[in-house]
């Protein structure tokens, strides 16, 4: 990790500048050599980072939304070009371009905290070994090394011998369990972040492998953060709890306002945009004049859950309109112009036993009329016979039906 981390070392003058203009608010208020003063600092640095990192975010959420509306048509791609990866590849490089998808951008704001991450876990190393870096001086490093979160020093590690948590004034008992209690709320709080996403954020009528794929990151990546925890600084773990604990109310605020179309996220956000309609008699907000005019402007293609939302307004008495407002009138006309537009929309598929029931009517049908428009003969109400009087079966390669006479010069 050290070598890492030493990669990154054009960026810890930046950071270490950072913590120190925080710890100089910080220690103010707590005192120089305080834990909440360094760890605050800390904190205050993951803010700062963050905020700089929403665009890539807002990014971010639309990279993730365009992947899970493209799954279907790159799994067709991939059964199509099964036996030809590079025209495959080409293929989907193409559907990205044409759609302006980047599968990358998902992981921008991971990629773009990497270096002030190990940056951070560098100053962390050197400051408990004593030594200075960027803009700690070594009255700042021994302050540093002197700060204690709730009894553990911010750069002791779960792993650290005995003898060096006595060397930082600290017990090994409180170390060890102030970072197993800080490692556990990581690994949740990462753990609950992914199942939020999946559980309220993702389109649940597409069942794509990016679906399974993101189910099974829900379970991998706690345990991974769990057991690089333990080989990681105090002042670390703040970090990347802080980071997470972000994600995580950034994520549901995103979820609340702006959900994925087809989730149930959306679905509770259109029954919150009923209620504020009934209750105001009008949509306030532009965020939500927005909504209501993409849902009108998709016509016969809404999901579920924007179908749903029609109709319970058009209960109320409110039509929504082209540019994003309702219109008051009578429940019975809403209704019947709701349920208008209901049938102009294509038909779902029916399940696969109505179909093979509606296609054994269809055959059976064939056949009585190709009976019926069979000549019978008056008496015996049989096929009546060829004029040639002959029954027989044409044999193989033989066309069937009344057989053309032979030529008297022919041979039998």
């Amino acid at each position: 990790m050290d070598t890492i981390a030493s990669l990154f070392a054009f960026i810890t003058t930046p950071v270490s500048w950072i913590i120190v203009q925080f710890h100089k608010l910080y220690g103010a208020i707590f005192g120089a050599d305080t834990g909440w003063a360094w760890g605050l600092s800390i904190v205050s640095l993951v803010v700062v980072i963050r905020i700089c990192l929403i665009p890539l975010f807002v990014k971010q959420i639309k990279s993730t939304r365009n992947m899970q509306a493209l799954q279907p048509k790159m799994k067709a791609i991939q059964e199509r070009y099964k036996n030809d990866k590079q025209r495959q590849s080409e293929e989907m490089m193409k559907l990205y371009k044409e759609t302006g998808t980047n599968p990358l951008s998902s992981c921008l704001p991971i990629l773009a905290q990497s270096p002030f991450f190990f940056a951070l876990y560098h100053v962390l190393s050197k400051i408990a070994s004593g030594d200075t870096i960027g803009v700690l001086n070594q009255d700042l490093v021994n302050s540093a090394r002197e700060a204690h979160i709730f009894g553990a020093p911010i750069a002791a590690k779960f792993m650290d011998d005995p003898g060096k948590v006595e060397a930082l004034n600290a017990s090994l008992t409180d170390v060890r369990i102030v970072t197993a209690v800080m490692i556990v709320l990581m690994s949740l709080s990462q753990f609950f972040t992914q199942r939020q996403l999946m559980q309220k954020n993702v389109d649940l009528t597409v069942k794509t492998p990016y679906m399974q794929q993101q189910k099974m990151l829900m379970y991998i990546f706690p345990v991974i953060f769990a057991v690089m925890g333990i080989n990681f600084p105090v002042g670390v773990l703040v970090y990347w709890l802080t980071t997470n604990v972000w994600t995580m109310g950034q994520q549901m605020y995103v979820i609340n306002q702006n959900p994925t179309p087809g989730s149930k996220a959306q679905d509770h956000y259109l029954q919150r945009l009923v209620k504020s309609v009934n209750s105001h008699g009008e949509v306030r907000g532009r965020r939500r004049r927005a909504v209501v005019q993409a849902i009108v402007a998709k016509g016969p293609d809404r999901n579920d859950n924007e179908r749903k939302f029609v109709t319970t307004l058009a209960k109320a008495g409110f039509t929504p309109q082209a540019d994003g407002t309702v219109k008051k009138v009578d429940p019975a006309t809403a209704e019947a112009e709701s349920a208008a537009a209901t049938r102009r929309q294509q038909p779902k598929r029916q399940p696969k036993a109505k179909r093979q029931a509606g296609g054994a009517q269809q055959t059976m049908a064939k056949t009585s009329l190709e009976k019926a428009d069979q000549p019978q003969d008056a008496k015996t109400k049989q096929p009546a016979k060829p004029a040639g009087g002959s029954t027989r079966q044409a044999k193989s390669g033989q066309r069937k039906g009344q057989q053309r006479p032979k030529h008297p010069s022919s041979k039998k």
